[in-house]
């Protein structure tokens, strides 16, 4: 639990150096999701070093191992930046309630995990891994659209990223993430973990993963659609 009051703090000291000092020169309107991809910058990658770390160093590892402290590190890590990013929602977006429920959801998984069962963290870090894999690509995209309007080499840093963060995210988010999740059901629903997991909790673990991973699935599916149709548009005037 101490290790709450050591990151909670620190991401919000970022979040205000992000709003206040970094990006105090852009418009009020997305000076608040800027800051917002500042602290996901401090959690996402090293959250996925972290998290591998932790996940080697158990030479008990599995999906019904014990929590080690390494991994609880991890889970606290990774509990205060959603906790903060949550803060920011409510204040900020609070008619997103997308992102607003996918932050619930998924502090409910690490609370659960961390706090209540205290076992199969090895489970909940893997796909932690696999979802902030492309965090720091996702922050820079998501900056670069934010004032491509207005801002030459921000546009140009959209074009260029956009195609291979696309990609990546298609097959961590489509083909990756689902792998995981159907060998977390097999070995839950074989029943090795019943003495120390209870259903509901991994069912539920089930269920706001599945749901995290389709609505994932839906956005890169919206964004290659748009991407294509922006390049038909482009090679259309070219031909006119």
């Amino acid at each position: 639990m101490e290790n709450l009051f050591l990151f909670f703090p620190m991401f919000f000291t970022i979040y205000l150096i992000g709003y206040f000092i970094v990006f105090r020169n852009w418009s009020p309107k997305i000076r608040p999701e800027a800051a917002s991809c500042f602290i996901s910058f401090a959690h996402g990658t090293p959250a996925v070093f972290l998290a591998t770390s932790a996940i080697l160093a158990d030479s008990n590892r599995g999906f019904a191992a014990p929590n080690t402290e390494p991994e609880n590190s991890v889970l606290d890590f990774s509990i205060s930046y959603f906790t903060m990013d949550l803060f920011h929602y409510l204040a900020f977006c609070p008619g997103d309630l997308l992102f607003i429920g996918h932050h619930l959801a998924t502090l409910f998984v690490f609370v659960t995990c961390r706090y209540l069962v205290s076992h199969g963290a090895c489970a909940i870090l893997a796909l932690l891994v696999l979802a902030e894999l492309t965090s720091a690509c996702q922050n820079a995209w998501t900056l670069a659209r934010a004032r491509r309007d207005d801002v030459v080499l921000a546009a140009k840093l959209y074009g260029l990223l956009s195609p291979p963060f696309y990609a990546l995210y298609s097959i961590v988010r489509g083909v990756l993430g689902p792998c995981l999740v159907y060998k977390m059901c097999a070995f839950y629903m074989s029943g090795e973990a019943s003495g120390v997991i209870p259903m509901w909790v991994w069912v539920s673990w089930i269920v706001v993963v599945v749901m995290a991973i389709s609505v994932s699935i839906l956005w890169i599916f919206n964004l290659w659609v748009e991407f294509f149709r922006e390049r038909t548009g482009k090679l259309e005037k070219k031909v006119t």
